[in-house]
C-alpha cells in the first residue's frame, strides 16, 4: 500500500512547506481538502484554474507525494434547490480541477436530507437514498466527461450507511467513474461496534471490487458514543482491512485520519507494523 495522511491533520505551515513536511514524515500520499490546507490564496470555484492546478501538481510531484483524494465533502441531499445547485457546481469545479491535478479520486460522504447536514433518522429512509442518487447522478456524468473518478464514502450516520446501501447506489448510477472509499470506522456506531469484524468483512465482500482507496483511523467508546482518534489509539481491529489491502489492492492509496502533528508518526508506525506482520 501507499500510506499517506489527511493533509489538514498535519502541522499548519504555508502550503509548499506543508507538503515538504509531509514528505519528510515519510508519507506517500495525501488527502487534500483545498480550503483546509491552503490559506495563502483563494480556492473558490473561480480560483480553480488550469494554472493553479499545474502549480499544485508541481508542488506535490517535487515532494514525491500523490494526491490520493481531492475532498469535496458537501451535502448532495440538501433540500434547498439553490444551495443544492451551488453544491453540485462545487463538485463539478473539483472534478474539472482533479482532471488537471491527476489525483486519485474526488471524494465525498453521502449527506443528510436537511440543510444543516445533521444526522437524523430520515437519513436511513428510502426517500433520502432516492434523493441522494438523483443528485449524485449529474455529478458522476460530469466526472465521466472529465475522465475523473468520484468515490463515495459510506458513513453510518449518513444516507449511505452500510455496504448494501452503497451497492444500491453503485448499481443505480451504473458508472465505472463511481467507486468507493472504504473507511471501516465510519461503518460503525455505538449500536454495532462490537460486530466490527463482521461489518468490515461484509464491506469487503460486497464492495471490494469497487474500493478505490482506504481511510484508516481508530475509535474510542465514550459516553456520547464512538469518538474517532488516530490509528492504534482505540479499539479498531485492522486485520481484515489490512489483509484485504495486502492481498487484493497492490499500491492502493491509504490515508490516515484523525491524527495530530504530535501522533501522526506513531499512528503511521502502528499501521505499518501490523501490515508487515501479516
Amino acid at each position: 500500500m501507499q500510506l499517506g495522511i489527511r493533509l489538514h491533520d498535519t502541522k499548519k505551515l504555508p502550503f509548499e512547506e506543508r507538503i515538504a513536511d509531509v514528505h519528510g514524515l515519510g508519507f506517500a500520499c495525501g488527502h487534500l481538502a483545498l480550503s483546509k490546507v491552503i490559506g495563502e490564496f483563494p480556492t473558490d470555484d473561480g480560483a480553480l484554474t488550469p494554472g493553479l492546478a499545474m502549480y499544485i501538481k508541481k508542488v506535490f510531484a517535487k515532494n514525491d507525494v500523490d494526491i490520493a483524494v481531492l475532498g469535496c465533502y458537501l451535502n448532495l441531499a440538501n433540500p434547498n434547490p439553490e444551495k443544492l445547485a451551488a453544491i453540485q457546481k462545487r463538485y463539478m469545479a473539483h472534478i474539472r480541477f482533479a482532471s488537471l491535478l491527476g489525483c486519485g479520486v474526488v471524494g465525498t460522504e453521502t449527506g443528510a436530507p436537511n440543510e444543516t447536514y445533521t444526522a437524523v433518522p430520515e437519513c436511513h429512509g428510502e426517500e433520502a437514498l432516492e434523493t441522494f442518487i438523483a443528485n449524485l447522478r449529474p455529478v458522476v456524468e460530469y466526472a465521466e466527461k472529465m475522465g475523473v473518478i468520484v468515490a463515495i464514502e459510506p458513513v453510518f450516520k449518513h444516507i449511505v450507511y452500510n455496504p448494501a446501501r452503497a451497492e444500491q447506489v453503485l448499481k443505480a448510477i451504473a458508472s465505472p467513474n463511481l467507486q468507493i472509499i472504504l473507511d471501516p470506522v465510519n461503518l460503525l456506531d455505538i449500536s454495532n461496534y462490537k460486530r466490527q469484524r463482521e461489518i468490515v468483512e461484509e464491506a469487503i465482500e460486497v464492495l471490494g471490487e469497487n474500493i478505490a482507496m482506504v481511510h484508516i483511523k481508530d475509535f474510542q467508546v465514550k459516553e456520547e458514543g464512538l469518538v474517532s482518534v488516530g490509528a492504534g489509539l482505540g479499539e479498531m481491529d485492522y486485520t481484515a482491512v489490512l489483509k484485504f489491502i495486502k492481498e487484493r489492492k497492490p499500491y492502493i492509496h491509504v490515508t490516515l485520519e484523525n491524527t495530530t502533528p504530535e501522533n501522526n508518526i506513531q499512528c503511521k508506525n502502528h499501521i505499518l507494523k501490523l501490515y508487515e506482520a501479516l
